[in-house]
C-alpha cells in the first residue's frame, strides 16, 4: 500500500520532525537552525531521497521542515541514523540486559516506532508479526531470568509457553498475554508457593510492558493453567474425547502453545502425543471444524463488504475477528487433519499444501487471501501510529481505493469458499 511522504519508505518528514520539536531526537538541531542565515528547508511531503541527496548536495546536517503553518520541526542526520539502525535485535538485546521491568517497559515502547517503520516499508505482515513477537519472547525469558534471580532456583524443572498471537509468532499492534506453566511431575504440594510467586512475577511484569492481563485469565497466574505434565495430559485427552463446547474453545487456544522459556522435553512429547490422539478422533475433529465456522468473511448476499452496524466502530470491518481469525481457525484445522506441529498460521498453511490436507491451488488462493487480509490490517494499525492513535482492528473500507477494497472482498471470497470446503468435508480442486 503506497503512502505519500514516506522517510525512506518508513515515516513522513513531519513525523520525524515532530519527535524533534518534542526532544525526542537530535536537540541541536533547533539551535543550528536559530544560528543559520536563510536556512534551506523541506516540505513535509518530501521523501527521504530528498532529505539525503539535499544534505549530500549542501553539504549540511539539519533541514527544516516547513508546513502551511510553519515550522514543524527539524529533521538531522543523527536522526536519520538513529532512526534507521533500531530493530527488533536491537531492541531483542536491550531486553536481554534490562535490569528490571521498567526497563523492559522502555523497551516495548519502542514497539509502535518498529510496526510503522516496517509496515511503513512494505514488509509483509509475517514478518513483521514475527519481528514483534520474538521481542515479545526476548522480554519473557529475561523476566524468567529476574524471577529466578529473586526467588531463586526452581525446586523442580519447567516450562513456560506462551498461547494465542504469541504462541503463533502473530503479534500486533495490540496484544494481551497467553501463557501457562507446564511443571515437572516430580513436583510436591509445597514447590506451588514458587511456581504462584513465578507466574505472578512473570505475568505482572508483561502487564507493565503493555502485553495486558488476558480478560479470559488464560495466564500461568490461573492455578488451572499451571500445572504438573500429567495434569496437562489429562486435560488434552479429556478436551478430545468429551469435546464439549468449552473443551473445543480450550483445545483451540493450546493447539497454539509454543514454548518460550524452560524445559522444552516437558512440551515435545505432549504435542507429539495430543496431535496423533486428536487426528485420530473424528468426532473431535468435527467439533474442531465446526468451531472454526463460528468466524464469517465480512460478505453480504451479494458479495458486498459488510461493516458492523451498531456500537463504537460502526461502518468498520473487524480485521481481526471477521479478518484473519476464521484463517487462523481454518490452518489449525488443517494441522490437526495432517498432524502438523508447526503453530505459525501461515506455515500451517503452507504444510498443509506440501502435505496434501487441501489442494495446491486451494493453499495457494488462501495463502493469498491471509496475505491480502493481515497486511491491511497492519497497514491499518501503522497509519493508526503515524496518525498518532492508538491501533486497533477496526478498518473502515472507505478509507482504501477501490483497488485495495476489490481485493480485500476477493480475499474474503476465498476463505468463504474454503470454510465451505472444510465445511463439506473435502479438499478444493
Amino acid at each position: 500500500m503506497a503512502e505519500e511522504g514516506r522517510l525512506l519508505g518508513i515515516v513522513t518528514l513531519r513525523d520525524l520532525a515532530r519527535r524533534v520539536l518534542a526532544g525526542g531526537l537530535d536537540p541541536q538541531g533547533p539551535v543550528a537552525l536559530a544560528m543559520t542565515p536563510d536556512p534551506v528547508t523541506l516540505p513535509p511531503d518530501a521523501i527521504g531521497s530528498d532529505v539525503l541527496h539535499l544534505m549530500v548536495e549542501r553539504g549540511i546536517g539539519h533541514l527544516p521542515i516547513l508546513g502551511p503553518k510553519g515550522l514543524e520541526g527539524i529533521v538531522t542526520r543523527t536522526d536519520l541514523t538513529r532512526f534507521h539502525a533500531e530493530s527488533s535485535a536491537d531492541l531483542e538485546g536491550d531486553a536481554a540486559r534490562a535490569p528490571d521491568a521498567e526497563a523492559l517497559a522502555a523497551v516495548t515502547a519502542r514497539l509502535p516506532a518498529m510496526l510503522a517503520r516496517l509496515a511503513g516499508a512494505g514488509d509483509r505482515h509475517d514478518v513483521v508479526t514475527r519481528l514483534l513477537t520474538d521481542v515479545a519472547d526476548a522480554v519473557t525469558r529475561r523476566l524468567l531470568v529476574l524471577a529466578r534471580a529473586e526467588l531463586g532456583p526452581p525446586p523442580v524443572p519447567f516450562l513456560w509457553l506462551a498461547c494465542g498471537s504469541q504462541g503463533r509468532r502473530e503479534q500486533t499492534g495490540i496484544s494481551d498475554q497467553d501463557n501457562c506453566l507446564i511443571i515437572d511431575d516430580a513436583a510436591q504440594p509445597d514447590h506451588e508457593a514458587y511456581f504462584a510467586a513465578l507466574a505472578r512475577f512473570v505475568c505482572t511484569g508483561l502487564d507493565r510492558c503493555g502485553y495486558v492481563f488476558c480478560p479470559g485469565g488464560m495466564m500461568a497466574t490461573n492455578p488451572r493453567w499451571r500445572q504438573p505434565l500429567r495434569v496437562w495430559r489429562r486435560y488434552f485427552r479429556t478436551w478430545i474425547e468429551r469435546p464439549d463446547p468449552e473443551a473445543q474453545m480450550l483445545a483451540s487456544v493450546m493447539f497454539d502453545l509454543r514454548p518460550i522459556g524452560g524445559e522444552l522435553s516437558l512440551h515435545e512429547g505432549l504435542q507429539a502425543e495430543t496431535l496423533e490422539a486428536a487426528s485420530r478422533n473424528s468426532i473431535f475433529v468435527a467439533h474442531m471444524v465446526a468451531n472454526a465456522l463460528k468466524h464469517s468473511p465480512p460478505l453480504g448476499l451479494l458479495r458486498g463488504l459488510v461493516t458492523l452496524r451498531t456500537g463504537e466502530h460502526r461502518n468498520t470491518i473487524d480485521m481481526k475477528l471477521s479478518g484473519v481469525i476464521p484463517v487462523v481457525d481454518l490452518g489449525r484445522v488443517y494441522a490437526l487433519q495432517g498432524r502438523i506441529a508447526t503453530v505459525n498460521t501461515r506455515a500451517r498453511l503452507a504444510a498443509a499444501m506440501a502435505a496434501g490436507v487441501i489442494s495446491e491451488a486451494g493453499g495457494r488462493d488462501l495463502i493469498d487471501a491471509y496475505d491480502t487480509i493481515a497486511d491491511a490490517r497492519l497497514a491499518h494499525q501503522a497509519r493508526q501510529l503515524r496518525e498518532g492513535t492508538r491501533p486497533d482492528n477496526f478498518l473502515d473500507p472507505a478509507t482504501l481505493s477501490e483497488f485495495e477494497r476489490n481485493h480485500l472482498r476477493e480475499a474474503f471470497l476465498i476463505v468463504r469458499r474454503m470454510q465451505g470446503a472444510v465445511a463439506q468435508g473435502r479438499r478444493l480442486p
